[in-house]
């Protein structure tokens, strides 16, 4: 008997693999492999010790481990809420009030990716509009698609999200009777992941005004994914865009304890506006009704001894030297080379931007990713952080999809970043 073809949902048929499955895998493919492409942290400097005390103690009071162990809130632990507001007005230098920023709108979720996937849930109908910087974040752009939302792409520069061209982009879709589909704003405002670079400071009042006048037809709101926000390695401290929204109803700030503290944990909070709040938690609780509980219990011991930011301080000494290294490595092995190149120089996170000049294709399916496969080094092709409609030939002031690259420098060693760079330049050189 012939076995029934099974019937995937129409969802399911537009979800595609996410490309850092594929490069995952090849970098465990080969042992020898130095991957500058997969976004993950520094293995040797997770925190174990600090982990393993605070669990200690946590579950040396009978009372509080039970609580820890028994089941959550979909919101979350009001603890945790409590210290993650603290944390915000801490980072921001003002006060919860004058943010209009309370526990009630803040919620838990594992990991801040959980609450994009929850706010586009939320928000987006199929052929809803979404704008992005271009370049942006390839798993967003994938989540986006796999909804069958249109995704528009933003010039960026390397001081973010360019104001004119965001009005532009505005403009062009009032004017084909597009602007009532627009719901969001995507915009990743610290050290951005794939390039690294920042929304600069004056510009973000400018964007988010831009944003409230066009919502002529309905409210558009800003996601403002703050991942990398702690990752900072200069004395710079930008607000965030949610500081500047007075009403607190135009701004979803997420951030997260993954990429400052351990991704193991997997935790990440959100402050939302009041009228999404609700919907997002019915939202939630048709996921999980609530993330785990024990690690946000954790975390709030974790940041209440002082363990988390001792943590992060240490992370920001280690990240800034392979900062230093790869940016000096950059700039050693492709000038000696003489290769036409540009690269962002950020002052946080973990991520540099590489243009090549526009005839070098950087492409998965290209010559040049080939020889880096052959070479044991591997990259980010830029193609997958652009929105589809940017175009292929398309270029803005970072480059465009064909001849672009992302570089992680999260776990490698500086010998190994240093290594790595080397084999990616002689590889270029090889192909230009």
């Amino acid at each position: 008997m012939k076995k029934p073809s099974l019937r995937l949902s129409e969802r399911a048929k537009q979800t595609a693999e996410q490309p850092i499955s594929y490069l995952m895998h090849a970098a465990v493919a080969n042992p020898t492999m130095i991957s500058l492409a997969a976004g993950l942290v520094d293995e040797e400097s997770l925190p174990a010790e600090a982990t393993r005390q605070s669990i200690e103690e946590l579950l040396s009071d009978p009372a509080a481990a039970r609580r820890a162990l028994q089941y959550g809130t979909t919101q979350g632990d009001k603890r945790l809420r409590e210290l993650a507001v603290e944390h915000l007005t801490q980072l921001e230098g003002r006060s919860a009030a004058d943010m209009h920023l309370d526990p009630h709108h803040v919620v838990v979720t594992t990991g801040s990716q959980q609450m994009l996937q929850l706010v586009s849930d939320v928000l987006l109908d199929q052929g809803d509009i979404v704008l992005v910087g271009a370049p942006d974040y390839f798993v967003f752009l994938g989540t986006l698609s796999a909804l069958g939302a249109r995704v528009i792409g933003v010039p960026m520069d390397e001081q973010g999200i360019v104001p004119e061209a965001l009005v532009e982009t505005f403009s062009q879709l009032d004017h084909a009777g597009q602007l009532a589909r627009v719901k969001l704003l995507y915009c990743a405002s610290y050290f951005q992941n794939p390039t690294g670079v920042t929304l600069a400071a004056e510009r973000r009042p400018v964007i988010l005004d831009i944003v409230q006048k066009w919502s002529r037809e309905g409210r558009i709101l800003v996601l403002e994914d703050a991942a990398y926000r702690e990752l900072n390695y200069t004395a710079a401290r930008p607000p965030s865009l949610r500081s500047f929204d007075r009403s607190g109803e135009s701004v979803i700030l997420t951030q997260t304890f993954s990429k400052p503290f351990s991704p193991g944990l997997k935790t990440g909070y959100t402050v939302l506006p009041t009228e999404l709040l609700e919907p997002v938690l019915h939202q939630k609780g048709n996921h999980d009704f609530g993330s785990a509980n024990f690690i946000q219990h954790l975390l709030a011991a974790l940041m209440t001894s002082g363990r988390y930011a001792e943590h992060v301080e240490r992370m920001r000494e280690i990240y800034r030297v392979k900062l230093a290294a790869t940016l000096d490595a950059l700039e050693t092995e492709f000038h000696r080379r003489s290769i036409a190149a540009q690269w962002t120089r950020p002052d946080g996170g973990l991520y540099v931007w590489l243009a090549l000049a526009p005839d070098v294709d950087t492409t998965r399916g290209g010559e040049l990713f080939r020889r880096c496969l052959d070479r044991g080094v591997l990259y980010v092709p830029g193609e997958y952080c652009f929105p589809p409609e940017f175009g292929a030939s398309a270029a803005g002031p970072l480059g465009g999809p064909r001849h672009t690259m992302r570089l992680s420098f999260g776990v490698p060693s500086t010998d190994r970043i240093r290594q790595g760079i080397a084999r990616l330049a002689e590889a270029v050189a090889e192909t230009v």
